[in-house]
């Protein structure tokens, strides 16, 4: 990891161009679990080089707005969860099952007809990809176990937890070839432990840890309070954090703008860096860096500068190009604010 004070990342996703998803139908859903593969406006034939030319575009941006640790932008999915979550053996998808959404609907979901398993690669060649195409250190982002298991239809294991563990297995399998093909981070994304945190508490971290067994490089976890287009209201905290102290992640990753997170909740992490979302993406109102500044600096009172990575909160897909791009240039700026002040 760079030396760097304050560095800046991305949680994951950026602006997908209106040429590449149909962007009404990404908006006007749920976050699909299944495939759906009609939000692609591109024939198939083409969809890789249009996917290619559009991961470009959303790494070039994020270069120009001085982001340190880039992304894909997860240019090359439907949502965070269904590339991985649908290309897993074990996974009937063309019979799929129903689950609650955190939003309270029912949603289509992966339905768990066999035993889980790593069939074959799923983001490596993302990863190459990533790493071919910038100098700056890269992430890489799958979804958690817990979360895939709470979005899946278990027809297969006797209980939630053996499915769990099951799909931290595969993932483990997963994140040692992802390291191998280049990623400096790889990401945890994690939001099903804020949403039903009771039910985190008897396995999420145990499922993590296993996931994360034998893994060298940096590694992250993301917990979140739902998309702001999609989960207007936000908890004054937390449900579900003072747990992963305890998780093998060496960093994570949390939302404090829109929420206006009291920052207090950081000392329960004591071991921990910090991913700091600093960017409210409830608004298309593009935050100053002076704004962001502010954002950053309370956390200076809980950890050490070192200890701080500079991000967004999370669901930057479903904003505006021009404004994604304008909230990651004020954010580098912001945190360049700060550094100087270091």
């Amino acid at each position: 990891m760079t030396d760097k004070l304050l560095p800046t990342t991305v949680v994951g996703s950026y602006v997908q161009p209106e040429w590449l998803v149909d962007r009404d139908n990404l908006k006007g859903r749920l976050p699909p679990r299944v495939r759906a593969l009609e939000m692609w406006r591109i024939d198939p034939d083409y969809l890789e080089e249009a996917q290619n030319d559009a991961t470009l575009l959303a790494i070039r941006d994020m270069e120009r707005a001085g982001i340190d640790i880039v992304t894909d932008g997860e240019v090359r999915r439907e949502s965070y969860s269904n590339r991985v979550a649908t290309a897993l053996g074990g996974i009937d998808i063309d019979n799929p099952g129903t689950a609650i959404d955190r939003t309270g609907h029912p949603n289509p979901v992966p339905r768990i007809a066999g035993p889980i398993t790593r069939e074959r690669p799923i983001e490596v060649d993302d990863v190459k990809f990533l790493r071919a195409n910038t100098d700056r250190e890269v992430k890489i982002t799958l979804p958690g176990p817990f979360t895939m298991t709470q979005q899946a239809q278990n027809d297969h294991y006797d209980s939630d937890e053996d499915a769990a563990m099951a799909y931290a297995a595969a993932v483990n399998e997963e994140i040692r070839d992802l390291f191998s093909a280049g990623a400096d981070v790889v990401q945890l994304d994690e939001p099903y432990m804020q949403a039903r945190p009771e039910i985190a508490k008897e396995y999420a971290v145990k499922a993590i840890n296993r996931a994360l067994d034998g893994i060298d490089g940096e590694t992250a976890v993301h917990l979140c309070f739902g998309y702001a287009h999609v989960v207007h209201e936000r908890p004054e905290g937390y449900s579900f954090l003072p747990e992963l102290e305890d998780c093998a992640a060496s960093q994570i990753s949390i939302e404090t703008a829109q929420s206006g997170l009291n920052l207090k909740a950081l000392d329960d992490l004591p071991s921990k860096k910090i991913i700091l979302g600093v960017l409210d993406l409830s608004t298309e109102d593009i935050e100053t860096p002076e704004t962001v500044a502010d954002r950053i600096r309370p956390a200076l009172d809980h950890m050490g500068p070192d200890r701080i990575i500079v991000g967004p909160d999370c669901g930057m897909k479903y904003m505006r190009r021009e404004i994604a791009f304008g909230k990651l240039k004020a954010m580098c700026d912001g945190a360049e604010i700060v550094r100087g002040e270091i």
